[in-house]
């Protein structure tokens, strides 16, 4: 089995760390500035995760967040976790995308996330 990519990051690409997390540029950005926030432990699951982590995973998020408006100056934001297989999730190391979204990168951003069922994302 490979290692962890998560696990074995190579210190240039983290953009800040706490003692429990860490934030880096997604390798394949699906938008400029597309980020992840992940925990320094090796844990697959959201679910797994201990309560300072969870607190720190959500003020790395708000962190990241005030950086990518600072340098980007996004119009909205996208904020997913991929838990499990079935769910997406390729690396079984949790990671919490945070993708800055700007007015006209889509042609109908409506149902935001609710287009992993195209079939069922359009409910107005």
């Amino acid at each position: 089995m490979a290692p962890c990519p998560f696990c074995t990051l190579d210190n240039a690409r983290i953009e800040s760390r706490t003692a429990l997390t860490m934030t880096i540029r997604d390798a394949y950005p699906v938008a400029p500035g597309h980020t992840l926030v992940l925990p320094v432990r090796h844990v697959a699951s959201f679910f797994g995760t201990i309560a300072e982590e969870r607190e720190q995973l959500l003020t790395a998020v708000d962190d990241a967040r005030a950086r990518l408006e600072q340098e980007f100056a996004p119009d909205g934001f996208n904020i997913g976790i991929n838990d499990g297989p079935a769910a997406g999730q390729t690396v079984p190391h949790l990671h919490i995308h945070l993708i800055p979204r700007y007015h006209g990168d889509s042609d109908d951003p409506r149902g935001g996330v609710r287009w992993i069922f195209p079939d069922k994302a359009r409910y107005w």
